[in-house]
């Protein structure tokens, strides 16, 4: 089953949110492209959860000592996939042992096959979709995204959206982050979640 968001309700209150915390007993693994809200969104809703949240880029950059861009700069794409694969796994094993965590992942994460078959098979995926005009103004605001460098962002956003969509379709619940505050989208990926469980 497959669950779009819907406006979040005002129904949703600190006991509602409690409840359908513990029916959780898996990660919640948040995908989609580069500047979606992914970590800002996960940092509030693992708040609201009251769970665990971790950035799957900065587990990254922790294990190689190495930021992305340096990985990308000198092993390549290929090689960074592979490490994101294995840190992702690792993470996924540790949620689920503390029953749930909120896990936000880089933009091609799911975009590999075996990774996405991980987190398909171990974790609740929830894709966050944006428009392009939000996620331009978005990824302007830091100069980390390897994939950006060296061409027009609204271009690159839109091929990349193109590209992912089919495969970030695959992820079970479905929420768009707008230019709204990020609290609200987390409230939807809660409601969102309960619906699908």
């Amino acid at each position: 089953m497959r669950v779009e968001d819907q406006p979040a309700s005002k129904s949703l209150d600190a006991a509602a949110i409690a409840a359908i915390a513990l029916r959780i007993d898996r990660p919640i693994i948040l995908v989609g492209l580069m500047g979606v809200g992914k970590s800002t969104v996960g940092w509030r809703l693992s708040g609201l959860l009251n769970c665990s949240f971790v950035d799957a880029d900065e587990s990254i950059e922790e294990a190689a000592h190495m930021s992305i861009p340096e990985i990308f700069e000198q092993f390549g794409e290929e090689y960074f996939r592979d490490g994101e694969r294995r840190v992702l796994a690792r993470l996924i094993e540790e949620n689920t042992n503390a029953a749930g965590g909120v896990i936000a992942t880089g933009g091609g994460a799911f975009c590999n096959d075996e990774t996405r078959a991980l987190i398909l098979e171990h974790g609740i995926a929830v894709w966050i979709d944006c428009d392009i005009g939000t996620l331009v103004q978005r990824t302007a605001k830091r100069d980390n995204r390897p994939l950006l460098r060296g061409g027009d962002p609204a271009e690159i956003l839109t091929r990349l959206h193109a590209q992912r969509s089919p495969l970030y379709a695959q992820a079970p619940i479905h929420v768009n982050s707008g230019s709204g505050p990020h609290q609200e989208t987390a409230l939807a990926i809660i409601e969102a979640i309960n619906r699908w469980l």
